[in-house]
């Protein structure tokens, strides 16, 4: 595996205040592509921070339609992986890749 599919299927950290409330439970939270799954997923974190991931949890958040002043907007869906870590281990989010 190369490193383009490395950082292929892990779009961004999800940083708002529940998912840093649950780094208190070595738990981080990913914005992953829609067609990554728990595997792909598990094998490019552990590459990618050398850490090791006991879980991975996938929640999928679908596309609605939002209504404004000038009209309906589609808000488009995403996949969010949900990585539970080894007790001891984290991953600094504010270094850069």
């Amino acid at each position: 595996m190369n490193k383009l599919n490395i950082y292929d299927k892990i779009l961004s950290p999800v940083v708002t205040e529940k998912s840093t409330s649950l780094s208190e439970q070595n738990k981080i939270v990913f914005k992953v592509r829609n067609d990554a799954n728990k595997k792909n997923i598990k094998k490019n974190i552990e590459k990618l921070f050398k850490v090791n991931v006991i879980k991975v949890n996938i929640i999928r958040k679908r596309s609605r339609k939002k209504i404004t002043r000038v009209g309906k907007k589609n808000v488009p869906g995403y996949k969010k992986a949900i990585i539970t870590l080894k007790k001891g281990q984290n991953i600094d989010l504010t270094s850069g890749l």
